[in-house]
């Protein structure tokens, strides 16, 4: 049974007046493509909002599903990302155009460096990252991207760049879930006018067992995904849950029918311990 449209999905504003959709629909170079997956939020659940990168290998096949989709271009908010391989002046525009054609796209919503490290040798990566964000304000200022955006970089990162560039980042996308809560970054990003965005909200399943996460979604008659992605979204984070499975893309998108009361958040909130299910940034200098 399908439930056309059943997303109705706050947004949260940008610095540059644009607004992004709050929930999107993420993607992964770990079986975290599918194409009727994609296909079916976007015409099904009422998904706009869809995050890939080109270290994902799916920017073809999302491309396609996009297409096929029918939707208007300036209904879709498109994030995609710049693999620390393609760092560099030069090199950062050659693979934001190219990614652009591969997904049959004239531009991205939002354009993000992946990682704070470069893989590119003989310069330090304070000076890769400055000179690859010259080029993202360029692709920004063309119009190549509506926004441009940050992943996976902690607050002295952020201080390097703002000192470095002329332009703050308008996203950083960062692990966010019950057990990795960067309260430091996240109030860093708020005075910053940085959006603060989450991926992982799942804790790559870690949580889904978790016995505080279980009591709430009994209490409220929802799933443990639905519990996590409802607090991040509720925290006002924009979350991208991952999944190929169509009863699972549907289930969650279905978390704006629901609320949180305050004890519900407040016992998520002692469930952080500082672990990370994904890349560690830490030590990157």
């Amino acid at each position: 049974m399908a439930f056309p449209q059943v997303l109705s999905c706050p947004a949260v504003p940008l610095s540059n007046g644009l607004q992004i959709p709050i929930l999107g629909l993420g993607t992964s170079y770990h079986g975290g493509y599918s194409h009727d997956g994609v296909v079916y939020a976007l015409t099904e659940c009422g998904i706009r909002h869809i995050d890939t990168a080109k270290r994902y290998g799916c920017e073809e096949m999302l491309g396609k599903a996009i297409k096929e989709s029918g939707l208007p271009r300036s209904d879709l908010w498109i994030t995609n990302k710049l693999w620390p391989g393609d760092y560099g002046y030069r090199a950062a525009k050659k693979a934001c155009l190219d990614s652009c054609a591969e997904m049959g796209l004239e531009y991205f919503d939002l354009y993000l460096m992946h990682w704070p490290e470069s893989l590119r040798p003989g310069r330090s990566n304070r000076e890769m990252r400055a000179e690859t964000w010259r080029a993202l304000e360029e692709l920004y200022n063309e119009g190549v991207c509506r926004a441009i955006g940050v992943s996976n970089f902690l607050v002295h990162h952020l201080d390097q760049l703002k000192e470095d560039c002329s332009v703050v980042p308008h996203v950083n996308q960062v692990e966010y879930h019950p057990f990795q809560q960067p309260y430091h970054l996240i109030e860093y990003c708020r005075q910053e006018g940085i959006v603060f965005e989450g991926y992982s909200p799942l804790a790559k399943g870690q949580v889904l067992s978790n016995p505080t996460v279980c009591r709430i979604a009994e209490k409220h008659k929802r799933t443990p995904a639905q519990i996590c992605i409802r607090w991040s979204v509720q925290n006002g984070v924009v979350t991208i849950p991952k999944s190929t499975k169509k009863e699972r893309v549907l289930e969650n998108c279905r978390v704006f029918e629901f609320e949180l009361d305050k004890e519900d958040i407040d016992s998520i909130k002692k469930l952080h311990d500082g672990r990370h299910v994904s890349w560690d940034p830490t030590n990157v200098e």
